[in-house]
């Protein structure tokens, strides 16, 4: 093989500790919402200058909770505050760990299509004389480049 980005194996042990660990992370954060694109693009974003203003209105509206509405809720605006707070540093782990897990497939994918394709070639130059041919056709559709249009049946053409 000519290329071996990655060499990893993983344990049943391992699989089996990963998903009850998966698991007890959906479980607990069962409570994450998960917003519809049209709804996610329409919402008022809160970008770093934001969050700076964000937490000074809570301050200030903490502060001095008589100059607002009855039914202005700051404690839920402190809630909302602080949970922001303590899910940042988990969504750094998980975005870190996603992306390692994103990487570790794109490097496998690439492993598998490189080696197969050097195999590939291999076979097409020693395949003939060993009474290959028929497996090298079968991989060769994946080069075919027939169009993927479906073609018209004869005479239909004409009808139209």
């Amino acid at each position: 093989m000519s290329q071996n980005l990655i060499d990893l194996t993983l344990s049943p042990e391992s699989l089996a500790a990963i998903d009850e660990a998966l698991a007890v992370l959906e479980t607990h954060l069962a409570g994450l919402v998960a917003l519809p694109l049209e709804q996610r693009r329409q919402l008022t974003k809160m970008g770093d200058k934001s969050e700076a203003f964000c937490r000074q209105a809570v301050n200030v509206m903490n502060e001095n909770p008589g100059i607002l509405p009855r039914n202005f809720e700051v404690e839920a605006l402190r809630r909302d505050l602080v949970l922001l707070d303590t899910l940042r540093p988990r969504e750094l782990r998980l975005t870190r760990l996603h992306e390692r897990v994103r990487d570790t497939e794109t490097a496998l994918g690439s492993d598998l299509m490189t080696n197969s394709l050097e195999g590939y070639a291999f076979l097409k130059i020693a395949g003939k004389s060993e009474g290959l041919e028929a497996l090298r056709q079968m991989l060769s559709a994946r080069f075919n480049r027939t169009s993927a249009k479906r073609a018209e049946p004869p005479g239909e053409a004409s009808r139209a």
